[in-house]
């Protein structure tokens, strides 16, 4: 095997072989179990940053329009059904590849100091927070590795039914993740979450069998070289609007959003930070690689209907964070807008569109995931996420308030940020694919990037600003370490990318010029 052969195994068998560890550390040595977690996270993350390809080969001339992986993998699965292990990293997927495992480290870290407690709420009594004495932090840890196996192989796997497995592994530990350590809502948002992505789910399979049975392979690498042949144009639009479907549910794409808000409101703060950071982008990233990249004429004649749908995401999500008063549904619902601007990107089907797409994903991962830190550090704090009780944070903790200025600040769009490109280019690729529709959707998605600064800035208003509100009358706790360890990569990321957004558009430029050129 060649080195990065071994790196993409590595990237892989690390989380899974850590999630088996942290889950076997008896109960006594909860710590430990955490501490081996975030080994393996570690291990993880060093071995997708090693997934770098150091010559990656110029864009040719013509462009080979198929999938060209940096490194692959391609192993006999079930030779009996022609299927294979094979998975692989290119520049679209390998961004995501290192965000999901930095995001996986840090969350790691953070369990290392501090295990979410359980609100447990009595009839007639005040809602109380009690360590559940059944579940442990290390098995949070564990969970969470799992899911990071799921999303890391999504983003790998090259082929289709692999593809799917993968997909369906999430779910469960995201749904143990939540119903175990979340709030009171926790069984509730848990349920909500499973039944919506079950739904996605069977879409999904079907699509992925129509496709599979009619062109003979499952293979991405030669699905994307076929271009759709053998692949009548009706049975593309059915495939396509099948997968579609299952991807806006994860995406989540308006109207098929509203499990997001309640397993953000009910998550605990990891859970959160992993669900908006990167799970969301498994339905992005199978949008683009899937739906788009093997079923090209499907993918022109849908087009105008997800760019509508996209921008009605920006529009309706920028309006009701508008009316929000909790904290966390408040940064959920900003997720709906800021995943649409992504959608409108994929939607005009041009290099620049895509580019948008792509950094969008990356720069909405490293915000959000920063955004439901600080919120869950407020809500440690004051014991509410509700804006009301709220106010004062800048007299009682200036530098929480200015963490979190900066991140609403990054997160509407101000140029130098990393939130800026995503939306600016998603609304140029629009105009740029000119005739009426898209230029009017271009200026209703500007006008709702100008709902999100006026949402934020009414955020910091409440929260930041004015007299100590009732839930900061009492002590408020310091910064501690493994806050701070555990958000500085985010906060300098928030800003590397925003100032050298070069770094992302370099490495998919050659995948997005072959993309579109299918």
């Amino acid at each position: 095997m060649t080195a990065g052969e071994v790196f993409l195994v590595v990237t892989l068998a690390a989380p899974a072989l850590g999630a088996a560890g942290a889950a076997l550390v008896p109960a006594r040595a909860d710590r430990l179990g955490r501490l081996v977690a975030t080994v393996a996270a570690a291990l993880a993350f060093l071995a997708s940053l090693a997934l770098f390809h150091r010559t990656i080969p110029p864009m040719p001339t013509v462009p080979r329009s198929r999938i060209v992986p940096w490194h692959q993998v391609d192993l006999r699965w079930a030779p009996g059904l022609d299927l294979r292990f094979h998975i692989g990293v290119d520049g679209i997927s390998y961004p995501l590849v290192v965000l999901t495992a930095l995001l996986t480290l840090i969350c790691c870290i953070y369990t290392l100091w501090a295990v979410p407690a359980v609100e447990v709420v009595s009839p007639g009594a005040q809602p109380r927070s009690t360590p559940p004495p059944y579940i442990a932090g290390r098995l949070l840890a564990a969970l969470l590795l799992v899911i990071e196996v799921g999303i890391l192989g999504v983003f790998l796997a090259l082929d289709l039914v692999l593809f799917f497995v993968f997909f369906e592994i999430v779910l469960l530990p995201m749904y143990a993740v939540i119903a175990g350590w979340g709030g009171p809502g926790r069984r509730h948002a848990a349920r909500k979450f499973v039944l919506y992505t079950l739904a996605g789910s069977v879409l999904l399979l079907v699509g992925v069998f129509l496709v599979v049975t009619r062109a003979g392979t499952a293979d991405l690498v030669k699905l994307s070289a076929a271009h759709g042949a053998g692949l009548s144009s009706g049975l593309q639009l059915a495939a396509f609007v099948l997968l579609a479907l299952a991807f806006a549910v994860k995406s989540p794409l308006w109207p098929l959003h509203t499990w997001l808000p309640d397993a953000h409101t009910e998550a605990p703060t990891v859970g959160s930070v992993i669900l908006a950071g990167v799970l969301l982008k498994m339905g992005t990233y199978g949008l683009l690689r899937i739906a788009v990249g093997v079923l090209p004429d499907g993918a022109r004649r849908v087009a105008p209907v997800l760019g509508v749908l996209a921008v009605a995401a920006i529009l309706v999500g920028g309006l009701v964070c508008l009316a929000q008063t909790e904290l966390k549904r408040l940064i959920a619902y900003s997720s709906v807008g800021h995943m649409g601007f992504v959608l409108l990107g994929i939607a005009t089907l041009n290099a620049t569109g895509i580019q948008a797409a792509l950094i969008g994903n990356i720069a909405h991962g490293i915000i959000t995931g920063l955004l439901f830190f600080l919120v869950g550090a407020i809500k440690d704090r004051a014991h509410t996420g509700e804006m009301t009780q709220l106010g004062g944070l800048r007299e009682r903790m200036p530098r929480l308030a200015g963490l979190l200025g900066y991140a609403a600040i990054a997160s509407l769009g101000l140029p130098g940020l990393a939130g800026f490109w995503g939306e600016a280019f998603a609304v140029v690729a629009a105009l740029r694919h000119g005739g009426p529709l898209w230029t009017v959707l271009a200026v209703l998605a500007a006008f709702g990037g100008a709902l999100a600064a006026a949402y934020f800035l009414r955020l910091l208003r409440r929260v930041s600003h004015g007299p100590v509100g009732p839930a900061f009358a009492g002590a408020c706790a310091p910064l501690s370490a493994g806050e701070v360890v555990s958000w500085a990569p985010l906060v300098v990321l928030a800003l590397a990318v925003g100032l050298v957004p070069g770094v992302v558009l370099w490495l998919a430029h050659g995948p997005v010029m072959e993309l579109v050129a299918r």
